[in-house]
């Protein structure tokens, strides 16, 4: 906002839309979690009931 020039030694840099960075305004992807699985993966207990009953 106050127009700063910034420099980086990396290749790649990214600005945080979240706003939820450890080091805001640049993305760390500190807000990240492991992926869950699909729940399409493997049917829940309601989808063998259904399939059984």
């Amino acid at each position: 906002d106050d127009g700063t020039v910034v420099s980086s030694d990396r290749f790649c840099v990214a600005l945080c839309t979240c706003r939820r960075s450890r080091t805001y305004p640049w993305c760390d992807t500190s807000h990240r979690r492991p992926a869950r699985p699909s729940q399409t993966d493997s049917p829940g207990p309601e989808a063998t009931s259904e399939l059984n009953g």
